[in-house]
C-alpha cells in the first residue's frame, strides 16, 4: 500500500512539474506551483520525512508562490506606469 502511495504521489510530481514548465502565464505557474508545493510535502510525507514536508509546505506551496505572485504583480505596474507615461 505504501508503495502504491509513493508511486502515486511521484506521477503526480511529474505531472505538476511538466505542467509547471508547460503553462505561459506567470500568474498560473505561481499557481500550478503552489500545487506542486503541495504535491511535494505529501510525498515527503509518504517517504517518512515529515519535517522536510512540512518545510516544503511552508517555503514551496506558500512562501515562494506569494512572491512570485507579488513581483509579476509590481512588474504588470511598471509596465503600466511606463506606458501612460508616453
Amino acid at each position: 500500500m505504501a508503495d502504491a502511495v509513493v508511486v502515486i504521489a511521484l506521477l503526480l510530481v511529474a505531472a505538476g512539474a511538466t505542467l509547471a514548465v508547460a503553462v505561459r502565464d506567470p500568474v498560473r505557474q505561481a499557481l500550478v506551483l503552489s500545487v506542486l508545493g503541495v504535491v511535494l510535502a505529501m510525498l515527503f510525507t509518504a517517504l517518512q520525512a515529515p519535517d522536510v514536508g512540512l518545510s516544503q509546505l511552508a517555503a514551496g506551496s506558500a512562501v515562494t508562490p506569494l512572491l512570485l505572485l507579488l513581483t509579476v504583480r509590481k512588474a504588470r505596474r511598471r509596465a503600466q506606469q511606463k506606458g501612460r507615461a508616453r
